[in-house]
């Protein structure tokens, strides 16, 4: 007559130290495998897949921006997750915090911000693949790696970064100069920038769809309340100079002193001073 293998708690604990998942379910896959540990990690594994391509279609809308600096390199990721309360877990930090160090391996083009699905397809991508779902897994919810952009470096300039309280906001900006006046300038204009969220650095970073669809609204508007149509071409160009002072960069006023535009942060701090570009993430954004 067989009898059935007896699992210690203790062989219970160690598998799940070792694999991140529920004590019922390390307490199965032992069973199932007689005790062997490394064929219940892979039962585990098999089990864990399975789950997290159900999980896969329930919504995220909290998570976490992480930066990294390498050498010449920046990187911004954006994880998102069910809840808060995973989003702060260690397991979920870890996993964001690996990612952006990740991103300087993988071949991801010099500031494209790239989505999530189209990262996993890169080279190297599986194996971020293979630790999200065992994060899935480890968690009991649905994660998701949202956008990614990693920076090179240009001759002569530096990065500056902001992540707001609570990461749920990340800002990674590039400048044309790396002196002391030039970094601290940088560093107020990133924290700027998260509270503000520019569409472009000048007018013309602005995405010209955009910049067509609110001149048609204010002109449509202006034609509504009755205004001559002499006049109307000059009441919309002073309508979308509010419209830029509101959405470019360097036009907008600068949040810690509102007397002075961003660009006049930028004069003050250097002649030739530059915010070459930026980018913003907002999770869920």
């Amino acid at each position: 007559m067989e009898t059935m293998t007896q699992i210690t708690a203790g062989a219970v604990k160690a598998l799940r130290d070792r694999t991140g998942a529920g004590m019922m379910d390390c307490k199965r896959a032992l069973i199932e495998s007689e005790g062997d540990t490394e064929r219940a990690i892979d039962l585990l594994r098999k089990a864990g897949a399975a789950k997290a391509a159900k999980r896969e279609a329930r919504a995220v809308s909290e998570g976490t921006v992480r930066i990294a600096m390498r050498d010449r390199s920046a990187s911004m990721v954006e994880v998102l997750s069910e809840t808060d309360f995973v989003a702060r877990s260690e397991a979920f930090e870890d996993f964001s915090r690996q990612l952006a160090d990740r991103l300087f391996d993988l071949p991801v083009p010099d500031g494209e911000i790239v989505q999530g699905d189209a990262l996993l397809q890169l080279k190297g991508g599986g194996a971020i693949e293979s630790h999200l779902n065992e994060l899935r897994v480890q968690v009991g919810e649905n994660v998701q790696v949202g956008r990614a952009v990693r920076y090179d470096l240009g001759a002569h300039g530096a990065f500056a970064s902001y992540v707001h309280f609570g990461s749920r906001i990340g800002v990674l900006l590039e400048v044309s100069d790396p002196g002391d006046a030039a970094l601290e300038a940088a560093r107020g204009i990133a924290m700027h920038a998260a509270a503000t969220n520019p569409r472009g650095v000048s007018p013309d970073d602005i995405p010209e769809a955009e910049v067509e669809r609110e001149r048609k609204l204010l002109t449509e508007q202006a034609l509504e309340q009755g205004k001559p149509a002499s006049i109307t071409e000059k009441i919309v160009e002073g309508r979308m100079r509010k419209f830029y002072e509101e959405n470019a960069l360097l036009w907008q006023a600068y949040v810690r002193d509102p007397d002075l535009k961003v660009k006049d942060v930028l004069r003050k701090a250097g002649d030739d001073l530059a915010v070459r570009r930026f980018t913003r993430f907002e999770v869920g954004g």
